[in-house]
C-alpha cells in the first residue's frame, strides 16, 4: 500500500502559480474495513486541493470510515487559511484509526505537528519504510528545498512538540554567542553577516528567534544551538564525557557550550586525553587516536539533536573505555519509531526536534533526514567492528559502539565470557558484525560442520546472546541487544 500511494503521488496535477512556490507531489490511499481501496492525488479533481481532502471529503464524502487505514506520502497539514481545515483534522473527523505517513513536513517550524495532532487524538501513526521515504524525497526535491525556507504561520490551535520552541523569559539576544552564529553562517554557506537584519530574519524563519523587530528573542532551541551558556536557562543542556584511561584513572569533562560547538570540542578533548597509536598506513608516520571518530561524531550529534529536552535533570553522556564507546541520550525512540527499527539500522526518518536537526543538517553535521543509522552500520563494517547496539536504560536510549573486532567478546559480562569456549566466542564475534546470519553462514565462515554449528548456536541462544528468526531452512539468527 505504501508503494501504491507513491504511484498515486506521481499522478499529482500541479497548479499554475506565480509566487515561485513549487507544487508538491502527494498521494493518499484509503483502505476501508472491507478491504476496498480508494486513492487520490493532489490536484486530481481541482487545482491545489490536498490529496487527503480530495480523498475524504470528495471521493468518500458521506461514508462511514471508522476503522479505515490511510496512507499519505507527505505529513498531513495541521492548519490552512480560514475557512479551510487542515488535513490532519479531516482525518480525525473521519475516525481513521491508523495512518501511515511518508515524510514529515520539511519546514523546521512545523515539522511533526500534523503527526503529533493525529497521535494526540488517538490515531495510530507509522512512517513509510526508509527506502520508500528516499523515493518521496528524491521526487519532491524542489518542494522540500523550498519548504525548509518558509516561515510557519501563526495557528489558532498551536501544537508544540517541546516547550523550547517558544522564548525563555530570562533570555535575550545578547545571550547568543557570536562564534557559534558565525560558525553556522560559514558552514551553512549563508551570505548575510551574522549581525545583519537579513541574518536575523533567517533565524526567525527557522524558529531560532521568535517575535519581530526589537521584540525578537531566542527560542529555547535557539539558546541551545547558539547560547553563550545554555545551561544557565536549560540545566539539562550539554554533554557529560568520561574516558577510562589505561592507568585505571579517568578523565572527565562537561561540554555546556552552544550545541553547534560541542561535537568538535568533544573530538579535540578525546584526542588530548586518550593515548595515541602509530598509524603507518601512509608514507609519513602519523600519530592518531585509535577511535572511530566518524562514528563518534555521528552518535554525539544524534544524541544532542534528538534527545528529549523536556526530561528535566538528565543530560547526554559519553563514556569511553577500552572496549566500547557508549552514548546516552535522554528519551526513547522518537514516536512512532521503535527500538527494533533502530536495531535494524533501517528506521524511518523522523525528528524529535526539527529545529535542531535542521541547523545541524545545514552545517553538514547531520543527515538532512534520518539518524545516520546507515553511516554507523557501514562504517562499523568498513572498520571490521561489531555492529553498534541500541538499548533502553531507564529513560535513556543508549548506543554502544565497539572499539575492536574482539570487543564483542571482551565487553560481555565476565561469567559469560568464561562460559564460552573458543568456537562459541568466534561465532559470537562473527554474528556481532552482521545484521543476521544463517547456520550455513556460520559453517562457511568458521569451517564448522553442521553439528558443531547447531551446538554453538544453541549455546548462544541459551545465554540470550542471539535470537532465532523463523524456522526450517530459512531460519536466521541475530544478536540480542536487550
Amino acid at each position: 500500500m505504501m508503494e501504491r500511494a507513491i504511484d498515486v503521488m506521481r499522478s499529482s496535477v500541479g497548479e499554475q502559480r506565480f509566487d515561485g512556490r513549487p507544487n508538491p507531489l502527494v498521494g493518499a490511499l484509503l483502505v476501508r474495513t472491507d478491504g476496498s481501496v480508494e486513492t487520490a492525488a493532489r490536484g486530481e479533481l481541482r487545482d491545489g486541493n490536498h490529496a487527503e481532502f480530495t480523498l475524504l471529503e470528495r471521493k468518500c464524502s458521506g461514508e462511514r470510515l471508522d476503522g479505515s487505514v490511510l496512507f499519505a506520502t507527505l505529513e498531513p497539514c495541521l492548519h490552512r487559511n480560514h475557512p479551510k481545515r487542515g488535513c490532519a483534522k479531516h482525518i480525525v473527523s473521519a475516525r481513521i484509526k491508523e495512518v501511515w505517513v511518508g515524510i514529515e513536513d520539511d519546514n523546521p517550524t512545523v515539522a511533526g505537528k500534523g503527526i503529533e495532532y493525529l497521535r494526540r487524538h488517538g490515531v495510530e501513526v507509522h512512517m513509510f519504510d526508509r527506502d520508500l521515504q528516499d523515493t518521496i524525497i528524491s521526487e519532491n526535491k524542489e518542494f522540500f528545498e523550498w519548504a525548509r525556507k518558509q516561515v510557519a504561520l501563526s495557528a489558532p490551535e498551536p501544537i508544540t512538540l517541546s516547550k523550547y520552541e517558544g522564548p525563555l523569559s530570562s533570555v535575550e539576544l545578547d545571550d547568543l554567542a557570536d562564534d557559534a552564529l558565525e560558525l553556522y553562517r560559514t558552514r551553512a554557506g549563508l551570505n548575510a553577516a551574522h549581525d545583519s537584519l537579513a541574518f536575523t530574519r533567517l533565524l526567525q524563519q527557522q524558529g531560532i528567534l521568535v517575535g519581530d523587530g526589537k521584540a525578537a528573542k531566542p527560542s529555547g532551541f535557539g539558546l541551545l544551538l547558539f547560547g553563550k551558556a545554555p545551561r544557565n536557562a536549560v540545566a539539562q543542556a550539554g554533554l557529560l564525557a568520561r574516558a577510562e584511561l589505561p592507568d585505571g584513572t579517568s578523565a572527565r569533562e562537561e561540554f555546556g557550550q552552544a550545541l553547534v560547538l560541542v561535537p568538535e570540542r568533544v573530538e579535540a578533548w578525546l584526542k588530548t586525553v586518550l593515548p595515541s597509536t602509530i598509524n603507518r598506513n601512509q608514507m609519513q608516520r602519523r600519530e592518531s587516536v585509535a577511535l572511530p571518530f566518524e562514528m563518534i561524531r555521528e552518535a554525539v550529534v544524534n544524541a544532542l539533536i534528538h534527545r528529549d529536552y523536556d526530561l528535566i535533570g538528565q543530560k547526554c553522556h559519553l563514556v569511553v573505555n577500552a572496549d566500547t564507546i557508549v552514548i546516552k541520550s535522554p528519551g526513547g525512540p522518537i514516536p512512532p519509531i521503535t527500538l527494533e527499527q533502530l536495531r535494524s539500522f533501517n528506521a524511518p526518518m523522523k525528528s524529535r526536534n526539527p529545529i535542531l536537526h535542521y541547523v545541524f543538517a545545514r552545517m553538514g553535521m547531520a543527515e538532512e533526514q534520518g539518524f545516520g543509522l546507515l553511516s554507523l552500520r557501514d562504517e562499523s563494517k568498513r572498520l571490521g567492528l561489531p555492529l553498534p547496539t541500541f538499548s533502553m536504560v531507564g529513560d535513556s536510549l543508549e548506543l554502544t559502539i565497539f572499539r575492536s573486532s574482539n570487543a564483542a567478546v571482551t565487553a560481555l559480562q565476565l561469567p559469560v565470557q568464561e562460559a564460552l569456549n573458543d568456537d562459541e566466542k568466534a561465532a559470537w564475534k562473527f554474528i556481532s558484525g552482521q545484521q543476521s546470519v544463517t547456520r550455513a553462514d556460520l559453517m562457511n565462515r568458521l569451517a564448522f560442520d553442521e553439528r558443531k554449528a547447531q551446538r554453538v548456536l544453541k549455546k548462544l541462544r541459551d545465554f540470550a546472546l542471539i535470537t532465532q528468526i523463523g524456522g526450517g531452512r530459512s531460519t536466521r539468527y541475530q544478536r540480542s541487544d536487550s
